[in-house]
């Protein structure tokens, strides 16, 4: 051990159990309300998306994808949200784009039009996933109580409960945020050990995760043809390439975000620029086809099923169309989080590769596609790494994306995150 790890180590003593076990049950309370909560939203928005493209278009007699129904549903949500944006208390919280994984603690009264406007954009077809506005309630619910029923526990511990139980839920294991909790913390000067430290949070992420896979029974697993075979370098050229060039495509909505995030700005009312949003959206709907709409994740599966189904140009264009929904989106007012369309995009661009190099493995060019896209959107090193390999469960090709991570994190390290300031700039 070297000399300065050894004085951290010392300086940092490890805590007794006895401060450890009282946090036991707080996080198994919260992991479990976490997962709850994000379980009942997504099965709400579930239930009014059968309603909205399937129940009405077929009582209409007009096709479930149309693009007449794609313009017209997508700009209703538009409306549906910017009233709820405009009149319900709290105005749904603060402008999306300037939120990230770690939410501030909104006031109790924002909560219901935050989970309402988050509902809908579900239901209605844009690009975003629930994952930061669920975060942001689940902290608050939990500082809120957390503070009224034990007040003794410092209020940051119910912030870091709440964001590890929801990340856990979102992902079905605890990894996750054991890996964003882990990423968090580096830097920091803790008090006590790195287990110490995570402790409280993996339990509620163990908690959110497990009521998630008894409840709802997730996967992500896209179960594409294993890749059953020994890494070779052009595998390793292959990961090194795609996992660079969607790493540069994802760079390129980060530098347009603030440019497109600002011309919505001007529109200067949420009534004026949901609609619109909701409309372009509804073009890009139209341009790139279904799949290319919602969050993503059961499109990806539908991708999956059949690597071969389309051209190269074919998912090329579904890239760069849910990218640019994506982008838009997120700068016009929709409440929702950018990862699981990032997916979307990163898998539609490694089956393009596939597609134009059939010697590229289709779970390779997936798992290194996403990998480079979310290393752009998210900044999130381990959680790009992780998310990329679970998609395709396969040890041999997790060795090629941590050696391909290292060029896409070079491309995106030191750059504006798509993450606005309240005054419109990046952050950095």
């Amino acid at each position: 051990m070297a000399p300065d790890t050894a004085q951290q180590a010392r300086a940092a003593p490890a805590a007794p159990a006895r401060a450890l076990l009282p946090l036991i049950l707080p996080a198994l309370v919260v992991g479990v309300g976490a997962s709850l909560l994000l379980i009942g939203v997504s099965e709400a928005a579930e239930q009014l998306q059968h309603v909205l493209w399937k129940n009405l278009p077929d009582a209409l007699g007009v096709g479930r994808y149309s693009v007449l129904w794609m313009l017209v549903v997508l700009t209703a949500t538009g409306v549906l949200v910017g009233l709820v944006v405009w009149k319900v208390p709290g105005h749904a919280g603060p402008d999306p784009a300037t939120m990230g994984l770690n939410a501030p603690v909104l006031a109790p009264a924002v909560l219901p039009g935050l989970l309402l406007a988050t509902a809908l954009m579900l239901a209605g077809g844009p690009s975003l996933g629930p994952e930061n506005p669920v975060i942001a309630v689940n902290v608050a619910l939990a500082f809120w109580l957390g503070r009224r029923l034990l007040p003794r526990m410092p209020g940051g511990l119910w912030t870091a409960l709440a964001e590890a139980a929801t990340i856990g839920a979102l992902f079905g294991t605890p990894v996750a945020a054991a890996l964003v909790i882990s990423e968090a913390l580096a830097g920091r000067q803790l008090k006590g050990a790195l287990w110490d430290n995570v402790f409280g949070p993996l339990a509620a992420a163990a908690a959110g995760a497990m009521t998630t896979a008894l409840v709802a029974e997730p996967t992500f697993d896209l179960d594409l043809p294993p890749f059953g075979r020994h890494p070779g370098w052009d595998d390793l050229l292959a990961a090194l390439v795609i996992a660079s060039l969607t790493a540069a495509l994802g760079m390129c909505a980060v530098y347009a975000f603030p440019y497109v995030h600002g011309v919505f700005r001007r529109l200067g009312h949420p009534m004026v620029a949901l609609p619109v949003g909701g409309l372009v959206l509804g073009l890009l709907g139209a341009l790139g086809g279904h799949l290319t709409l919602f969050k993503g994740l059961d499109e990806v599966a539908e991708l999956a099923r059949d690597p071969d189904g389309w051209s190269a140009g074919g998912f090329a264009l579904m890239s760069v169309v849910k990218l640019a929904a994506l982008l838009v989106a997120a700068s016009c007012g929709f409440r929702g989080g950018r990862i699981f369309p990032a997916v979307f995009v990163g898998a539609a661009f490694g089956l393009g590769a596939h597609a134009l190099l059939p010697a590229v493995h289709p779970s390779l060019g997936v798992a290194a596609g996403v990998l480079g896209m979310l290393l752009a959107v998210t900044r999130q090193g381990w959680v790009s790494l992780f998310t990329a390999a679970v998609l395709v469960s396969s040890s041999a090709i997790l060795a090629l994306l941590c050696i391909a991570s290292l060029p896409a994190w070079l491309l995106v390290t030191g750059r504006p995150q798509m993450q606005l300031r309240d005054d419109g700039t990046p952050v950095i």
